[in-house]
């Protein structure tokens, strides 16, 4: 067993399917957990909170990346919590309505640009348009806060969304991506290669540039949303070359996928990126880090919970956690997390209780 670990060389050392002194493991707090936190954790920031628990964190920074356009502009307004997106182009204008959620502190889209064959021709011209670089002075914040940092935690940053995912979940929805995928293939063909052109250019710049330690793309990738089929056609081609161009890390290609995965296991495990995170177990996902592990053998495995798990007592979610290390072959390559966002029920007591249990666990490496 390696000797005694920090945060950031548990996390790498997991992402590289090392061994570890022990288990990682890391509570995904968000914005909305602290204001539901009363008596003693009243007024924690979400530092103190992982600082308590005994977390090995897992921390955002800056791309930087910045994209400049000489025929077309980008608006975002804000209202309240109603936010407009305004994508312009040369005698037309798509906008993207997003509702604020407070229960979650996340914003949710209402409304889609993309509703017709011309939104299509016009947010190709949108994408084609834009020329990616570093904005340096956001890069030297992030470097200090990456120094700051220092040995506490594992650094990702994130550079967007591949094409599909994208064009499902944020420009067009789901009923309306499929339709119009159906009616106009060779637009919205035309449309996914100009946003990927972009994708890659980010990847560049970030293996060139980034002091960060990983780069995700927040997929979402789930078949309740795209076909087998779809995925492997129009999804996964993008997400190798991504890959290539992160292949020798850092930073290192993380995809963050939270939805069902158990029909995409062959394909995903083509993919040359180094791990899948929120890897959530059924019955909110339906992947468990066994059929992970069976087919994925050489990606980290980032979850193996769902967040109904973290309603119950602690020493129920240790047994669930137990039942899901108990059949795997090694524990090289795994980091428990609740997969999603942490519920705000979960009392950081439990989660202590957890995180306690899983420092004591003996890792098989």
């Amino acid at each position: 067993m390696p000797d005694a670990m920090t945060p950031k060389e548990r996390w790498l050392a997991a992402l590289r399917l090392e061994p570890v002194d022990r288990i990682p493991f890391w509570p995904k707090l968000d914005g909305a957990y602290p204001r539901h936190r009363e008596g003693r954790f009243a007024d924690a920031d979400l530092d103190s909170l992982h600082e308590w628990i005994g977390s090995d964190r897992h921390e955002p920074m800056d791309s930087a990346l910045t994209a400049r356009r000489t025929t077309t502009s980008v608006d975002m307004r804000r209202d309240g919590d109603t936010r407009v997106t305004t994508f312009g182009v040369p005698g037309r204008e798509m906008r993207r309505v997003d509702q604020f959620d407070n229960h979650s502190q996340a914003w949710h889209p209402v409304r889609f640009p993309m509703h017709d064959l011309a939104d299509i021709r016009g947010m190709t011209a949108w994408y084609s348009d834009a020329e990616w670089r570093i904005d340096e002075d956001r890069l030297r914040a992030a470097e200090e806060r990456y120094q700051t940092l220092g040995d506490d935690c594992l650094m990702f940053t994130c550079f967007g969304q591949s094409p599909l995912m994208h064009w499902v979940e944020w420009l067009a929805g789901i009923e309306n991506a499929h339709y119009l995928l159906k009616d106009h293939p060779a637009e919205v063909s035309e449309l996914f290669e100009a946003m990927h052109g972009g994708l890659v250019r980010c990847a560049e710049l970030l293996a060139e540039r980034s002091p960060a330690d990983a780069a995700y793309l927040s997929e979402n990738t789930s078949t309740t949303l795209i076909s087998v089929e779809q995925y492997r056609g129009l999804n996964k081609p993008h997400i190798m070359e991504y890959a290539r161009v992160l292949a020798d890390g850092p930073p290192h290609l993380v995809l963050h996928m939270c939805g069902h995965l158990k029909a995409l296991l062959p394909d995903l495990a083509e993919v040359p990126c180094r791990g899948f995170e929120s890897f959530t177990r059924p019955t909110l996902g339906n992947t468990t880090l066994e059929d992970g592990r069976s087919v994925c053998r050489d990606k980290c495995l980032v979850g193996g919970t769902q967040a109904m798990d973290w309603l119950r007592p602690a020493r129920e979610i240790i047994g669930i956690i137990e039942s899901a290390l108990e059949p795997l072959p090694h524990h090289r390559g795994i980091v428990v997390t609740s997969a999603g966002v942490m519920p705000p029920y979960c009392e950081p007591e439990t989660i202590r209780e957890v995180c306690r249990w899983l420092a004591g666990h003996a890792a098989r490496n």
